[in-house]
């Protein structure tokens, strides 16, 4: 026969608390598994909306100030990065800055493609008022966005050599962009 100061031996604290580095692990076990689960998800996301390059693709464009633009001449040195935006899309005014950047610094070529953002003196006055000195295509009726199956703003298709190297969508920051590009080029 047991007595009650053997069962209260045997018996488990019930409000022992685990150590901080079992808390720690558990923390950092919860965030692997999450952000894991997390970047799969975005991941395959960002592959479903990205622009498809179509079959027979128009590569030469007039931007908004009617100079020709020679998306396979420009992709044969280095990857160009063409960038599907809208003076419309609030997501746009946080990439088109670092759009912005990368084309002044200028180690690879930048085209954007500016989707119903009205006519041509709509889209000069709204570049200059956001001191924009990117080279923009005005695709004032969706026709070279939906020719290349785009679904959201901002979408960007890196080209090498007149062919999609990648393609992604949403915010990109500048240093995401430029490792992007360099990848594309290796």
């Amino acid at each position: 026969m047991t007595n009650n100061s053997d069962i209260e031996k045997v018996k488990p604290q019930a409000n022992s608390k685990p150590s901080p580095k079992k808390r720690l692990l558990s923390l950092l076990k919860s965030v692997l598994l999450y952000g894991t689960v997390f970047l799969v998800i975005y991941t395959a996301i960002n592959w479903w909306r990205q622009p498809v390059m179509p079959a027979n693709p128009q590569l030469q464009l007039t931007d908004y100030q009617g100079q020709t633009v020679d998306l396979a001449s420009l992709s044969a040195d280095k990857p160009t990065l063409v960038y599907f935006w809208g003076t419309w899309c609030p997501i746009c005014r946080t990439t088109s800055p670092a759009v912005n950047t990368l084309a002044k610094q200028g180690n690879y070529p930048v085209v954007t493609v500016a989707i119903k953002s009205g006519n041509n003196q709509e889209l000069h006055d709204y570049l200059s008022e956001h001191k924009y000195d990117f080279t923009t295509v005005n695709d004032e009726e969706s026709n070279i966005f939906a020719d290349w199956q785009g679904q959201v703003t901002p979408s960007f298709v890196i080209l090498k050599d007149g062919e999609m190297s990648q393609g992604l969508t949403g915010i990109q920051p500048l240093w995401s962009l430029k490792l992007r590009l360099w990848l594309s080029s290796l």
